[in-house]
């Protein structure tokens, strides 16, 4: 009798900058073990605290290139001016052998993850309580100068158009309150 080949649960986390998006994952990755982080590819600068394999890989633009080139890409994307992008073998051999997937995306990329693996993609989008709350937070993060920031809050507000485009919706105005949603969320994925 062959083994049955149990198939990996795809859980993609959407958000425009400074909704806590980050904190989260965080958590949610420390109560839920069995979530394997999906490490992009990027060519932003690495941050205080980020560790190269982990965070990202942090490579050059002439290399995200070629392998963009080489269609080593699921999805790719330049945000900020900056490229990001998710590897293609990685993702199909973890679910594969049956791992439990968590992204860390924005739209674009959400959208070709769901163009790619449709129903198996489960997106979950995180909302800020206002864009003066999210230009609060990203101003008193302090990890980026006024220009970049400007250019954070233009995204979020296209991104906040497409808030309700997706298969879960979570308003953060209480992260205790939103991050209890997001485990509930969670674990109803896994169950199913």
């Amino acid at each position: 009798m062959s083994k049955k080949i149990e198939y990996g649960k795809l859980i993609v986390i959407v958000a425009p900058s400074g909704t806590g998006k980050s904190t989260m994952i965080k958590r949610l990755k420390l109560d839920f073990p069995s979530l394997v982080e999906s490490v992009s590819f990027t060519t932003r600068p690495m941050r205080s605290g980020e560790v190269h394999g982990e965070s990202y890989f942090f490579i050059g633009r002439e290399e995200f290139l070629e392998k963009k080139e080489a269609d080593e890409f699921l999805e790719w994307a330049e945000v900020h001016g900056n490229f990001y992008g998710t590897s293609k073998l990685f993702v199909e051999q973890s679910l594969h052998e049956g791992k439990h997937l968590l992204f860390d995306l924005d739209v674009q990329g959400t959208d070709s993850i769901k163009q790619y693996f449709g129903e198996k993609a489960n997106v979950i989008f995180i909302s800020p309580p206002s864009v003066e709350e999210l230009e609060k937070r990203l101003r008193n993060r302090g990890t980026e100068n006024t220009k970049v920031i400007n250019l954070r809050l233009m995204n979020a507000h296209k991104e906040l158009l497409r808030k309700n485009d997706f298969d879960f919706l979570i308003y953060n105005d209480d992260i205790e309150h939103a991050y209890k949603r997001l485990t509930e969320i969670t674990a109803k994925i896994l169950a199913d």
